[in-house]
């Protein structure tokens, strides 16, 4: 989500770590829970009545946020009542308590979107009217950006400027995409038998669409989302994570502020295993949208195969590689490389987390990552300054520093972090940038998925070595690579099996380009001319102009 004016980011404190000012550039994003954090454990409400809105204390004021279930632009509570907590992970501390839906509520949500879609949204919208409602959505966005800002930091842990410059001016700036896309998506016509025949196609709304969003990019992933879908005509019935559901929660009265018909966006907040499950295997979805783990990812395949056939697309994990050669200026390669794995820290689903190293400049790349690491801006989310806030929860925490743990165990080396950040006695979710290095591809920090701010360094002596390696893994997200030999770069990223590969750079996305993955990473991409397509069928038309049939044949 990262937006920048200049080519240079700096990664010192002194310099906040990264830019401001933002550009068309735009960070890789990652993908939902990557373990069952059972969130709902720490306090579950059956049969209360509760309010749907609660006051959260942001920076400076408090700000009244919804905390019901959003279905025919209209608040209400779950079915049975029932809410689960949601914490500041900077603190441990619970923010409130959100309505917890289920089937029950999935089901009047799919209702609601049928209704919309038949009568007041799919083909009976036009395309200008479409983007006029994305152009007004982003405006109100650009209006409450500092609230947005403050609650996806105090909800997320991000740093509130890099919320506010990154993640939501991006979302803005997605929304203004596919408004310009809206009544540009065309069929084609298609000759066959002149003058006895006319062919075309048409692209078509797919009509409801169940959306399931991740904790790590909560408004990112709210827009990527999103946006096609309506540029498409689609209806929505969206789950976010059970962690961070507070901005979606927000965003669903600019929806209605927008003028959007009613029906046409309902958000159930829930549980993976209730209302997620209920989204994936509802007989009136046609088409699933999730981002997240590999193995909900599969269970979302089943239930949409064992239901309806419904349309699927995953953005799932990823252990992305990244190469660097003697060639390349190492300054530059370890800044990208330091971004690559310590944004939003660690907790993307392009983190560059196997980086290998030429060993002609091993050491000097590994002494230069470990200055990156230790110059992070790490601290209060709701300071200016702070561009690495903590992990979603405890237990990520804890299974992050588990994978730190049995890396050393393995033999490797820890050049720095590895622990716990505990500045101030904070009882936050932090833990300290991490680099280790004299990995082997054996071990399991180099093999598995970690979902946090942990780099881990190997050595190569040649390119067939390196892309026998980097290409060695289920996942295929995300590479990169740094070299100064123009002919090497374009050996390399051509070799290279991801579905983005960066040269000389990395994370750094445009919502023109499409983005997804190869392997267990996932199928179908999003944002790009791509994105919107995934949310239209194709239709085609045969017409007959004068051919005649006699019967019997």
């Amino acid at each position: 989500m990262l937006r920048t004016a200049s080519r240079t980011i700096s990664l010192s404190k002194a310099a906040r770590a990264l830019p401001r000012v933002p550009t068309l550039a735009t960070l890789a994003r990652p993908p939902a829970a990557r373990l069952p954090i059972p969130s709902y454990r720490r306090g579950f409400a059956s049969q209360s009545t509760m309010p749907t809105t609660a006051s959260i204390q942001l920076k400076s004021s408090k700000s009244d946020v919804p905390t019901g279930v959003f279905i025919n632009n209209e608040w209400r509570e779950s079915s049975d009542s029932s809410t689960f907590e949601v914490l500041n992970p900077a603190t441990g501390a619970v923010l409130t308590q959100v309505a917890h839906g289920k089937a029950a509520d999935v089901d009047e949500a799919v209702k609601a979107a049928r209704k919309a879609f038949k009568t007041t949204w799919g083909k009976t919208v036009g395309p200008e009217e479409r983007a006029r409602l994305l152009n007004k959505l982003a405006d109100l966005m650009e209006r409450d950006i500092e609230v947005l800002a403050e609650l996806e930091s105090v909800n997320g842990g991000k740093g509130v400027r890099i919320a506010r410059e990154m993640d939501i001016a991006d979302t803005i700036g997605c929304l203004r995409y596919y408004a310009g896309w809206a009544g540009k998506v065309a069929g084609e016509t298609i000759e066959t038998t002149p003058k006895t025949k006319l062919a075309y196609t048409l692209l078509e709304p797919f009509g409801v669409c169940g959306q399931i969003i991740p904790w790590n990019y909560p408004i990112g992933m709210w827009g990527w989302k999103v946006a096609p879908a309506l540029a498409a005509g689609c209806a929505i019935v969206m789950k976010p994570s059970e962690l961070t559901p507070l901005t979606a929660l927000y965003l669903c009265n600019l929806i209605a502020e927008a003028g959007y018909p009613a029906g046409v966006f309902n958000l159930v907040p829930g549980l993976g295993a209730t209302a997620g499950a209920a989204i994936a295997s509802h007989m009136d979805i046609d088409k699933v949208a999730f981002t997240g783990s590999v193995l909900t990812g599969r269970k979302i395949m089943e239930a949409a195969a064992k239901s309806n056939l419904k349309k699927v697309t995953l953005e799932l994990g990823g252990k992305s590689p990244v190469v660097v050669f003697p060639s390349a200026d190492l300054e530059q390669a370890a800044n990208w490389a330091a971004l690559g794995i310590f944004f939003n820290s660690g907790q993307d689903c392009t983190a560059g987390s196997r980086l290998f190293v030429h060993e002609d400049v091993h050491d000097k790349f590994v002494e230069l990552l470990v200055q990156k690491a230790q110059a992070c801006a790490i601290g209060n989310p709701l300071d200016e300054k702070t561009s690495f806030g903590p992990l979603i929860s405890a237990q990520q925490r804890d299974k992050v520093l588990s994978y730190v743990e049995s890396g050393v165990s393995e033999g490797a080396t820890l050049a720095t972090g590895g622990k716990k950040w505990n500045a101030d006695g904070n009882e936050g979710f932090f833990i300290e940038p991490t680099v280790l290095s004299n990995c082997k591809p054996s071990f399991k920090c180099v093999q598995e998925e970690i979902f946090g701010p942990v780099a881990s360094v190997l050595k190569f002596s040649s390119e067939e070595e390196v892309l026998e390696l980097a290409n060695s893994s289920i996942y295929g997200l995300g590479a990169g690579v740094f070299t100064n030999d123009a002919k090497q770069a374009m050996r390399v990223s051509g070799e290279l099996s991801a579905g983005t590969v960066w040269v000389n750079s990395y994370n750094l996305l445009s919502n023109a380009v499409p983005f997804g993955g190869m392997r267990q990473s996932g199928m179908g991409r999003e944002l790009g001319l791509a994105g919107i397509k995934e949310y239209l069928a194709v239709k085609s038309v045969h017409h007959n102009l004068g051919e005649d049939l006699e019967w019997p044949l």
